[in-house]
């Protein structure tokens, strides 16, 4: 059995390496998306708000794999032809973007009302009081629920086996069909999937805990004052 998982390893790491990847790529494309639908759905003229209220519950509603389908098979027919790494990353990322969105929105209600009243008391404008006031305090708050989004979204990357991304799902698939070790294949596939979620989740706390730990030394009064 160990020589058997000691030759699983070296093949599913590549495989986790994908999983990494496309998990990351769909952040990057999803999270501007989700701030961009929820403002939308928040301070957009009416009809512009209805329709990111649509594409944000359309994105929600068509489940992951379905979604994968329609990039990786639908967009063809359309004349657009991709490979299926950037297929599944494009599929993740738009749903991405519907769930986050979500996310945002809570964030931007979550600001106190009185953050806009003192940005019109200094006369800012508008836009200027989202961007320089309401979204960074808004990021901050979403910002536990986007760690749990991007651990599910990890542990998503395994629906693109479906459309033959080596990611590591599909890795321990083709090896177990060779050996027929499928237990122990996916055994360890899942151990590499919840080995990362822990070190993420270790690595969020770590960071978290520093940064609180920085800002109670800034609001320290000190000793002798």
């Amino acid at each position: 059995m160990i020589e058997s998982v000691l030759a699983m390893v070296p093949e599913f790491i590549p495989g986790l390496g994908i999983s990494l990847l496309v998990t990351i790529a769909s952040l990057v494309l999803g999270l501007p998306l989700g701030i961009l639908l929820a403002l939308g759905s928040l301070f957009a003229a009416r009809p512009l708000q209805y329709t990111c209220i649509g594409l944000i519950e359309l994105g929600r509603g068509i489940p992951g794999l379905i979604m994968l389908y329609l990039v990786y098979f639908g967009l063809p027919q359309m004349g657009v032809v991709m490979d299926a790494l950037p297929a599944s990353i494009i599929a993740l990322g738009l749903m991405t973007g519907a769930y986050t969105a979500e996310i945002f929105v809570a964030g931007f209600r979550a600001v106190p009302q009185g953050q806009w009243e003192a940005c019109g008391t200094l006369a800012l404008s508008y836009w200027k009081s989202l961007r320089l006031v309401i979204l960074p305090q808004a990021i901050k708050i979403v910002v536990p629920p986007l760690i749990g989004w991007t651990i599910m979204l990890f542990q998503a990357t395994s629906l693109a086996y479906a459309i033959s991304v080596p990611e590591l799902m599909s890795r321990a698939y083709n090896y177990a069909s060779v050996t027929f070790e499928y237990a122990l294949a996916f055994t360890l596939a899942g151990l590499m999937y919840l080995a990362v979620t822990l070190l993420g989740l270790w690595l969020f706390r770590r960071v978290g805990g520093r940064r609180r730990s920085l800002s109670a030394a800034k609001v320290a009064v000190p000793a002798g004052a």
